[in-house]
């Protein structure tokens, strides 16, 4: 794609940045579309006609950036694009790619079903290869069906016709990029990129797809930011299916990866042919950043660095589920560092690749997460509420997506998930060791939390945790201190009211780092008029002094507590009628953030433990 391209559709920039080949066509821009609300759209032949509505893709159809802005519920809507495939890519395959569609897509071309996918958070590829070929035309239609009743992975996204407490307007259908590029027939996937920082090395997990003739090598050559070549490795790509790779890093050029100097070096992958010539050629980059357990302690690089997370719930007014422009995703880190926070939980929802890649850059620490199944605020699940086998793939999806983004730095694959004690069903037990187990196996290198804020079922858990919306700093650091004897702050089955001990429905807790992932809430819009939707937690605060005064005794009391290795506040924005963020909705400052960031950047205890006098 080329630079006079970019700007001319909406979110032109490049979507996978780890992985770059220089080679690709934005497909953003105006779509046909049409919503389908009796998914009878196939059977009325919508695969072979011209759509009679428009849209502007990647925003989806609820949004007043699509300019459709058809907030009710959509249980099925389709696409259709005609594309001219540029003959210059002649001799290769290419590569339809979605960023994501919600939730349940079905592609074709050319009137031909091309692919199926199911999950609305991770990428759809299609192969073109005997449906159109460069320098031909490509007709594409994709359906996308949205039943808004759990259990799916749906997020904070509404089950009812409207917002509702922390539930927001939902989003269908194609909701990221849509993009082309050309590759080899044998040719590079995604690689996995491992730090080890304790050997000064990376160790490079290279998949292939496609047939491998003799000859054929991988090679990896790591550099740094001023172009010093710093190793290269190569082996036989026809050895194995995925080829390991070494980059061993100079003593003098080891530069750990952290919020102080987020230092990241250049890595180019390439597929060599049989004379040595580059038969495919990927640009990325790699950190070195080492994530330990110690005690109590998670260490980044094998320091103590107390973790000021906020809840960040990736919504926005006009774009919902997808940014408006690549400088918000940006802008989103740099408002929480300006406000102290050194990183997220990306509450809920898998966030763009490009936020991901802003975060490597900026140095922010992240928690990857997952949009829980739909139960949240209705009730346990019941035999007409269990996650199916894709509600795991899909997981799995999303973590071999980001493995090799610095940035991770924990995943948690679940959140307030509960079930009571004596029911019949044990779906609760079996998918959250489901995804404990599988997120373990995909990524043996970042801690995992089976489930945030209750109820923790898996005695491996790496971490434990509490959500605690006490808003008296007093109440909440006395709810906490039972941790220094190994009695953890556990909140009660169902979100109801907190007990400081553990319920029957968690495990016991076994020693692990701990932290309040979710806490404050503070309810704070001096914008609300009389009879407005607004709500936060507690009771609202008569001045921004009161709310400053709570805020500081709320992060003061984690940060002075001795065995807390971070926490979470809640949130970053306002969401619509959830009005408790540091920010409005619309990124505006409605608060002193000189003084929230005094208050939460002076050393935590677990900091001062292992600073020398």
């Amino acid at each position: 794609m080329t630079e006079t391209n970019v700007g001319a559709v909406p979110r032109a920039e490049y979507p996978r940045p780890q992985f770059v080949r220089d080679e690709w066509m934005c497909l953003n821009g105006a779509w046909e579309f049409e919503t389908d609300p009796g998914d009878s759209g196939l059977e009325r032949g919508l695969v072979g006609r011209p759509l009679a509505g428009r849209i502007t893709v990647p925003f989806c159809p609820e949004s007043a950036l699509s300019g459709v802005g058809n907030t009710d519920f959509l249980n099925a809507v389709w696409y259709r694009r005609e594309v001219e495939i540029p003959a210059a890519w002649g001799g290769r395959r290419v590569l339809l790619h979605f960023g994501a569609i919600d939730h349940d897509a079905t592609v074709w071309v050319n009137g031909r079903e091309a692919a199926r996918h199911r999950g609305g958070w991770t990428p759809v590829t299609v192969d073109l290869h005997g449906l159109a070929a460069p320098g031909e035309r490509a007709v594409i239609t994709v359906r996308a069906r949205d039943d808004h009743r759990p259990p799916k992975a749906m997020g904070k996204q509404s089950a009812l016709y409207a917002n509702h407490g922390c539930f927001y307007t939902r989003t269908t259908g194609i909701w990221q990029t849509v993009w082309m590029e050309p590759v080899p027939h044998t040719r590079l996937e995604r690689a996995r990129i491992t730090p080890d920082p304790a050997n000064n090395r990376f160790v490079v997990c290279q998949p292939l797809a496609g047939p491998t003739a003799r000859g054929m090598r991988v090679r990896a050559t790591l550099a740094d930011t001023d172009g010093t070549t710093l190793a290269v490795d190569e082996c036989a790509a026809d050895a194995a299916m995925a080829p390991l790779l070494v980059l061993p890093v100079p003593s003098e050029r080891v530069r750990p990866w952290g919020p102080d100097d987020p230092h990241l070096y250049p890595l180019t992958l390439e597929l060599l042919d049989a004379a040595g010539q580059p038969a495919d050629t990927l640009r990325s980059y790699a950190a070195m950043r080492g994530v330990s357990i110690d005690g109590m302690t998670v260490r980044l690089n094998g320091r103590a660095v107390f973790q000021r997370l906020v809840l960040d719930q990736g919504w926005y007014p006009d774009g919902l589920l997808t940014a408006p422009t690549d400088a918000a995703l940006e802008r989103d880190i740099r408002l929480a560092q300006e406000a102290g926070f050194n990183g997220a939980r990306l509450h809920q929802k898998v966030f763009e690749e490009r936020f991901l890649h802003h975060a490597d850059r900026l140095g922010y620490l992240v928690w990857g997460e997952f949009g829980d199944w739909g139960c949240a605020g209705m009730g346990p699940p019941d035999d007409h509420q269990k996650p199916g086998p894709d509600y795991v793939a899909q997981w799995l999806e999303a973590v071999e997506r980001d493995f090799s983004h610095p940035c991770i730095i924990g995943w948690c694959p679940l959140n307030e998930t509960y079930q009571p004690l004596g029911d019949r069903i044990t779906v609760l037990d079996d998918v959250t060791r489901a995804m404990f187990l599988a997120t373990k196996a995909a990524d043996p290198t970042r801690p995992v939390l089976d489930t945030s804020g209750y109820a923790h079922r898996v005695a491996e858990s790496d971490v434990y945790d509490s959500h605690d919306y006490e808003q008296d700093p007093v109440r909440f650091a006395a709810n906490h201190a039972g941790l220094a004897h190994g009695r953890p702050f556990v909140n009660a089955p169902g979100g109801g009211s907190p007990d400081p001990h553990p319920a029957p429905i968690n495990i016991p807790y076994a020693g692990q780092p701990y932290f309040v992932s979710e806490f404050g809430g503070i309810w704070w819009n001096t914008d609300a008029s009389e009879g407005d939707p607004s709500w936060g937690y507690g009771e609202r605060p008569r001045t921004e002094e009161e709310w400053q005064t709570r805020f500081a005794g709320l992060c003061g009391a984690l940060l002075d507590n001795p065995h807390m290795f971070g926490y979470c506040y809640t949130q970053l924005t306002d969401v619509f009628q959830e009005q408790n963020g540091i920010y409005r909705f619309d990124r505006t400052e409605k608060l002193n953030i000189a003084r929230i960031h005094s208050a939460q950047t002076r050393p935590a205890a677990i900091e001062e433990a292992e600073t020398p006098d």
